[in-house]
């Protein structure tokens, strides 16, 4: 039975690009099942394109990145729930890149990186050594394993369920990427692939407020998560569990 996808998008105040966005999913080799828009009240037309590109469009009040993506992954109906922003705009095999890799039955999520469409020639100079690589290698030495990027990332309908009760969903000033990233078992197996890339705006270097908020939330979410965020338990974890399947591996084969 072919795989269905959902893909959720959660948006404020953010309709040309999502425009780009939604026009990207439009031309994907392998299309979307559903596409559902999470409008997290905008004051703009970001609605009206969701609704003129087909998607389900939702409603959620209690601002929050976190609260607004739950709300998307409840309604979601696929066996893969993609997660893009809004300034997102995945090239066309993005979709069946993130299946493919999922088709792995060990794989529980799969993530790739941003690249900026615009910012100008020396923000995009900057961003691997000023943000996407820091993000990666101090999230993936702090988890045990790579990070979700929100802008980015798959995961089986089956993870969101197994850990939708864990999230921060309802706090605001949390990471909602990173935040999930530490609901998962440091045993299980995430993804990170540069397959995947989506094209995404420079917006995190917009300024020294945008670089002090994210820097805050990111305290934020690793003191909400307490012991599960501790990177010593998690390593531990994650230690265990390989003795463990190396043993019955060797067991095996007797």
């Amino acid at each position: 039975m072919p795989t269905s996808v959902s893909v959720v998008v959660p948006v404020l105040d953010d309709a040309e690009h999502l425009r780009r966005c939604l026009a990207a999913l439009a031309v994907q080799t392998t299309p979307p099942d559903q596409v559902v828009v999470v409008d997290n009240g905008s004051t703009d037309d970001s609605a009206a394109v969701a609704h003129a590109a087909g998607a389900l469009v939702l409603t959620e009040r209690v601002r929050g990145i976190a609260r607004a993506s739950a709300r998307g992954y409840d309604r979601a109906t696929g066996d893969v729930i993609v997660r893009l922003d809004a300034d997102s705009a995945p090239p066309p095999g993005w979709i069946a890149d993130a299946v493919r890799l999922l088709a792995d039955p060990s794989v529980v999520a799969v993530t790739g990186p941003g690249r900026p469409h615009d910012g100008g020639p020396v923000v995009r100079r900057l961003w691997d050594a000023a943000y996407m690589r820091p993000y990666f290698g101090l999230m993936w030495a702090a988890l045990g394993r790579p990070p979700l990027f929100g802008s980015a990332m798959a995961m089986r309908r089956s993870t969101w369920l197994a850990v939708r009760s864990r999230a921060h969903s309802g706090d605001a000033e949390v990471h909602d990427d990173v935040d999930l990233s530490m609901q998962l078992d440091p045993a299980w197996r995430v993804v990170a692939d540069p397959v995947l890339t989506v094209q995404v705006s420079a917006r995190p270097f917009s300024g020294l407020p945008s670089v002090v908020r994210r820097t805050r939330r990111a305290f934020h979410t690793f003191r909400v998560n307490g012991r599960r965020a501790n990177p010593v338990r998690r390593w531990a974890r994650r230690s265990r569990v390989a003795l463990r399947l190396r043993a019955a591996a060797r067991w095996s084969r007797g």
